[in-house]
């Protein structure tokens, strides 16, 4: 019989802790050269609001998180940011928006200690499905139309049943002309019954305009939909 295996939350806690550094130093005790921008944008459908969150590291991606001190500073669209912190994530800088008025371009601009700005430019277009997801869904290819979804767009694809056996539906996918078909084929990983339906638009590159160290900058927003699947 197969049987669950846990970890413990005490290694489980070390894990996660030794996977992205949640000590927090200053900026102006580091070579500016030297810091990461970790710079993460989010949110889903159903909530008015997105989250921007803006980290900035000492020598990488799981470096030290840093406070801007000193002539250092952070602004989105020209709003300065303030510092925040917590015990899991170290020190961040992070503002809500709402989603409807946030479309289009954005500017992220880090000065630090010397003064020298990085300017790094976004683009936000939450997505919408064209026409409503029915209570009820006979088998059969299954498609979505979007707006808000360019030719050739990558999606994520989450589908869930109820049942603990079957596999779920976990991919990337290809939107083509504004629609995204799951075969029937597909579907066939799923039992009848309630199915949960998660379709996420992701996109992550590297900062533009950076230091020598780098950085990298996501964004994500999500669909989610129940439905009944019959025969």
């Amino acid at each position: 019989m197969n049987r669950l295996f846990v970890l413990p939350v005490c290694i489980l806690s070390i894990f996660l802790a030794a996977c992205n550094s949640n000590e927090i130093g200053n900026s102006e005790n580091v070579n500016p050269e030297s810091i990461y921008f970790d710079y993460k944008i989010w949110g889903e459908e159903g909530n008015d609001n997105l989250t921007v969150k803006l980290q900035y590291r000492f020598a990488g991606e799981n470096g030290t998180t840093l406070l801007l001190d000193g002539t250092s500073k952070v602004e989105l669209d020209g709003e300065v940011l303030k510092a925040d912190s917590s015990k899991i994530t170290g020190v961040f800088y992070e503002v809500e928006k709402p989603v409807t008025s946030f479309a289009g371009k954005h500017v992220i601009t880090f000065t630090d200690g010397k003064n020298k700005q990085y300017k790094e430019s976004f683009h936000f277009e939450p997505i919408t499905l064209t026409n409503p997801v029915p209570a009820s869904i006979q088998r059969g290819d299954l498609v979505f139309e979007f707006n808000g979804l360019s030719n050739d767009e990558v999606v994520r694809v989450v589908m869930t049943d109820t049942s603990y056996l079957n596999e779920e539906i976990n991919r990337l996918d290809t939107v083509k002309n504004g629609r995204l078909i799951i075969s029937k084929e597909d579907l066939l990983a799923l039992s009848n019954g309630p199915v949960h339906l998660e379709i996420t638009k992701e996109y992550e590159r590297p900062v533009k305009n950076g230091t020598k160290e780098g950085g990298r900058i996501s964004i994500s927003y999500s669909l989610k939909r129940e439905f009944v699947l019959e025969d």
